[in-house]
Formats: structure tokens, C-alpha cells, sequence
């Protein structure tokens, strides 16, 4: 068996802009870039084609929304801004490392993590000192593919060397989290198991 685990709101709790368009318009200017007055608006919208279950990165959605408007971002000035925009207060969630030890002692343990932001999930994995308690980490913006899409659950798979029916995936929310069991794993919901049970949980026959 392996274990991955979801990131924000099952590992850490985190600060996120309470209105993100107008973090990312903030830290487009401070780099210069002429924000469009109805940035919010463009924000808003979807710009990128990208197939079902694909991750558009955020840098590349903020860039074509400057793109819709006639704005260029010169620099790479999208993607300094996003991963400044969002760069949270990061606090480790109780349990969360006897929660990963328990998982260990059952096989290896990865992250799966939906995360448009580029360096978001290392810098809070970082802040929360969780980094090397992990033997992978798989993010929706490094693989492509957001959960519940079940190629997210056989990147990580793979990436910890065992087919997905022998996956277990701890996170917070069914919506996405629980695709892991369309995808043929096991889902563990930590609303109803918490991080605190989870050895009992694994124990327990599937």
C-alpha cells in the first residue's frame, strides 16, 4: 500500500488573498506592468482552452487575461506576481506528522495536491516543515492533470511505484479528493476520519 495526502485543509491551513484578482493586479503593478482598469473582470474569465481535468496554470491564465485586454507582461512579470500574490501564512495542521508516520509504516508516502500556483506546495510544504516526510510530491500544476481527473491519483502512483488500486488518498473534500476511487484507490475523508485515526483507518481491511 501507499499513502498520498492532500495538501491545504488536510496537511496545512494556509492564508490565501480573500480576493485574489486584486493581489495578482497589485503585484502586476508593482512590477509595472499596465494593469487594464476591468482586470478583475478579464480575471474572471476563462482564457486558456485546456482539455477536461487539465490544470491551466495561474501564471499563464493571469497572462492571457492581460493578453484579452491588449496588456503585455514582459520579464515574466505573470508568474512573479502570482507566486507573490499568493505566498501564505502556512500552519502545519495537528496530526499532520503523526498522521505521515503512521502512513509510512504501511508503505510509501507522496502529496497530491491541486495547486495552480507554481512554488506554492514547496514553499508551504517548507514553512510547515514537512518537506522530507514526503518521498513525492505531485501537484496539479507540475502533472498537468487536476483531482478528481484520475491521471492527478496515477501520477502519484506512479511516482511512489504502485498501481493505483493500492493508493489510499487522505484529503478534505469528496468533490475532488475522493476521485481517487474512480480512479480505482481508496479514499479517506478526513472529516470523518481524522488525521488522528488514520493508523486504525489503515489498519482496517478495504
Amino acid at each position: 500500500m501507499a499513502v498520498s495526502f492532500d495538501l491545504f485543509g488536510t496537511l496545512v491551513d494556509a492564508d490565501r488573498p480573500t480576493d485574489p484578482a486584486a493581489a495578482v493586479a497589485r503585484e502586476l503593478r508593482e512590477r509595472d506592468v499596465a494593469v487594464p482598469s476591468d482586470f478583475e473582470a478579464a480575471y474572471r474569465k476563462t482564457h486558456v482552452d485546456a482539455p477536461e481535468g487539465a490544470e491551466v496554470p495561474l501564471p499563464a491564465h493571469v497572462s492571457a487575461a492581460l493578453a484579452s485586454r491588449g496588456v503585455d507582461a514582459p520579464n515574466n512579470a505573470a508568474r512573479r506576481a502570482v507566486v507573490a500574490a499568493f505566498d501564505p501564512e502556512v500552519r502545519r495542521r495537528p496530526g499532520a506528522i503523526e498522521a505521515i508516520e503512521a502512513a509510512r509504516e504501511h508503505g510509501p508516502v507522496g502529496l497530491c495536491s491541486n495547486c495552480s500556483v507554481p512554488e506554492l506546495a514547496r514553499r508551504a510544504l517548507i514553512r510547515a516543515d514537512l518537506r522530507d516526510a514526503l518521498d513525492c510530491v505531485v501537484t496539479s500544476v507540475a502533472c498537468g492533470w487536476r483531482k478528481p481527473d484520475p491521471r492527478a491519483f496515477e501520477t502519484v502512483a506512479r511516482r511512489l511505484d504502485v498501481p493505483v488500486a493500492e493508493l489510499t488518498h487522505v484529503g478534505d473534500d469528496p468533490a475532488t479528493d475522493g476521485g481517487v476511487v474512480d480512479a480505482g484507490g481508496r479514499f479517506v475523508d478526513i472529516d470523518e476520519t481524522p488525521l488522528s485515526a488514520l493508523d486504525a483507518e489503515l489498519e482496517a481491511p478495504r
